[in-house]
């Protein structure tokens, strides 16, 4: 092991960090790591399931380390690999650290079905995940600054590339902060953005500008965890407030005069952020223009682009490791975190094509070229999204080019398909299998039980090059999808409600079935969804929701200034489908929120009582007003109160009827 403690001194001095890879079985990986670990002193931080070390950490809970440092960790991907905590792990290693990556045997690790793949492969049992392995192996085989320790194989250690000496940064403001901290002093009121990936002290520079200011600033981040950078160089001008507790503070006391510094910006959703921004005269804005949160340039596209007086800046030398650490170009790599700016849009004719899953294996550029434009467009794009395109089942993929650059791209899934009873049980409430987002959707909260035994290929990503927008591309694509859609019965797609959004799959021919009754946390945004009928049966399924969803239109709060094309129907009288979803609502689990327009309904009719009901639907209590008020112990219990009350009201009004719908219901349990 010494000449991995002279490598080891060696990196320290240049102020870089490198990837070893331990491939073999499970005892030898853990063995080679353990004698690393009594070799090398240093943290050795372990990532994976959990073992004796006394640093342990497992993925799902890495973010909680984020704005800490180590010296040397373990990444265990024996049996699951989750390449974004694998990226954010690699973010909080010191200069002179390793990277020790456990993974299966080259030769069959493309067989062996990987945990972590449950997360994004809407799968009911891990898969093997061959086209990310294979990626993974060319990457780090075409890297000569990885070294790769296989069982039963000779070990070599790299051939040296000349470095000069690393000087660590003393603390004190490096060349390109100056610069920044120079304007932001002087800046007039509006909206600074400063990008960075990481390691460049982007968090710093925000610490340092508030600890100049002459009176405290608000400072907010998606996690207070994450800004003890931030806080150590703020001093006693940090303040810190959540985002969701600042924007109640703005609500009742209006504008601020003073600074807001939001750190990783790109991590709070847009609304929500754009709600905190409008409320200061001075803003700075942080983000990481690339890795495992999301990307930046996708941020600068959507989010700020809205903001005028807008100032952009940002920070390209690394702080905390030397410019071109091994460490950090193998993931970037490996991950695709170039996060290239978009150029000019090319001319010519646009050509449209689909694209095979498998070209990640043929022609990787393809592929890679137009997850780079998704990721682009659509800022929360992450390495889950990569992994999907790779190995997920019921993937589907077309481009449109230019002069033979992608400046387009569409992602499509399938969906629907399950069998009547499964479809019944999910209309009940009963089951909730993976994946189907849409076809799920279709069944627990519309009208028709059986809606989810119907084939549909759901949008799951769209984007065009911003220099090609309005050229009619994305409306392009999806009409060659909506052709070459066999044996489906609609497209359909889930979006974040904004008018102009609408506007767009209008265009494209979608009808509203399904608006959402809560702001969705990722995007800020109310739900909705839309289906582009295919065949008869699409056709019936859209013309059936519409006209259930412009019914329950007038009990839809958060909906009814909208302006929606649905049709014009009655909505006061319980028709059989209302009788249907009521028996769902009181004798099985259809959610609340499937139920509002026909429980309002019902409370038209019932001259009971029906506080819970009543409190929630008619009144417009909070959830938990109506349990204060009712002695009732939390959601659980309020919900239990309000289906029992449902059905009160309909044995009331027609007990044979109600009694008949409740011994169906109550059967779609057995599938």
């Amino acid at each position: 092991m010494s000449p991995f403690a002279e490598l080891s001194a060696q990196m320290a001095r240049q102020g870089i960090r490198r990837l070893l890879v331990v491939s073999g079985s499970p005892g030898w990986c853990e063995a080679q790591a353990s004698t690393l670990r009594e070799t090398l002193p240093g943290d050795w931080l372990w990532v994976g399931d959990a073992v004796s070390w006394p640093l342990y950490c497992a993925p799902r809970a890495l973010t909680t380390l984020l704005g800490r440092e180590f010296q040397h960790a373990v990444f265990d991907a024996r049996t699951g690999f989750d390449v974004a905590a694998f990226a954010a792990l690699a973010g909080t290693l010191t200069a002179g650290s390793w990277l020790v990556l456990l993974t299966p045997p080259f030769s069959v690790w493309p067989q062996q079905p990987d945990a972590d793949s449950a997360r994004w492969s809407d799968t009911f049992d891990p898969i093997p995940v061959p086209v990310f392995v294979g990626h993974f192996c060319r990457t780090v085989l075409a890297d000569n600054q990885v070294l790769i320790w296989r069982e039963g194989q000779p070990f070599t250690l790299p051939a040296e590339i000349p470095r000069a000496d690393w000087h660590p940064a003393t603390g004190a403001p490096a060349q390109e902060q100056v610069r920044i901290l120079a304007r932001l002093q002087t800046m007039p009121p509006g909206v600074m953005v400063v990008t960075a990936p990481r390691g460049r002290g982007k968090s710093a520079l925000a610490g340092m500008h508030i600890a100049r200011l002459s009176a405290p600033a608000t400072v907010t981040a998606p996690a207070r965890a994450a800004t003890d950078v931030l806080a150590a160089y703020a001093g006693e001008h940090f303040s810190f407030m959540a985002p969701d507790a600042l924007a109640q503070r703005i609500a009742h006391s209006g504008s601020h005069p003073g600074w807001l510094v939001v750190d990783e910006a790109a991590a709070i959703p847009g609304p929500l952020l754009h709600t905190l921004v409008s409320a200061f005269r001075h803003v700075l804005l942080t983000t990481t223009v690339q890795g495992y949160e999301g990307t930046g340039q996708g941020f600068l596209l959507k989010f700020c682009a809205g903001f005028p007086h807008l100032q952009f800046e940002a920070l390209n030398t690394p702080l905390r490791w030397a410019s071109g650490c091994p460490l950090e170009q193998v993931i970037e790599n490996l991950l695709l975190f170039d996060d290239a700016q978009i150029g000019e849009a090319p001319a010519g004719e646009v050509t449209i094509l689909p694209l095979a899953q498998d070209a990640w294996q043929k022609t990787p550029s393809r592929p890679a070229a137009l997850y780079r434009l998704l990721a682009s467009a659509h800022y929360r794009t992450s390495p889950l999204d990569l992994r999907r395109m790779m190995d997920a089942p019921g993937q589907h993929f077309w481009l449109a080019q230019k002069a033979q650059s992608v400046v387009a791209a569409l992602w499509l899934v399938d969906e629907g398909g399950l069998s009547p009873t499964l479809s019944q049980a999910v209309w009940a409430g009963f089951r909730r299998p993976r994946g189907n987002l849409v076809a799920q959707s279709l069944a627990a909260h519309g009208g028709n039980p059986l809606a989810a035994t119907l084939r549909g290929l759901r949008v799951s990503r769209i984007a065009v090059h911003p220099g090609c927008q309005r050229e009619g591309i994305g409306r392009a694509l999806i009409a060659r999808a909506q052709a070459q859609a066999d044996g489906c019965d609609y497209l359909s797609v889930s979006f974040g409600f904004t008018p102009a959004l609408w506007r767009f799959w209008q265009r494209c021919g979608f009808v509203l079935v399904r608006l959402g009754s809560h702001q969705e946390a990722s995007s800020g945004c109310y739900t909705a969804m839309a289906i582009l009928p295919l065949t008869t049966s699409g056709q019936v399924l859209a013309e059936r929701e519409q006209q259930r969803l412009a019914r329950d239109l007038p009990w839809l709060a958060p909906w009814r200034e909208e302006k929606l094309s649905l049709p014009v129907v009655q909505a006061s009288t319980l028709n059989e489908e209302d009788w249907q979803e009521l028996a769902g609502f009181a004798f099985a689990h259809r959610p609340l929120s499937a139920a509002v327009g026909a429980l309002s309904r019902l409370l038209r009719h019932s001259a009971l009582p029906l506080v819970a009901l009543r409190g929630q639907l008619s009144d417009g209590e909070s959830e938990q007003t109506v349990c204060q008020r009712l002695s009732l112990h939390g959601r659980k219990a309020l919900l239990a109160q309000q289906r029992s009350e449902a059905a009160q009201a309909l044995q009331q009004l027609d007990a044979r009827r109600t009694l008949t719908l409740k011994e169906q219901v109550q059967k779609m349990q057995f599938f």
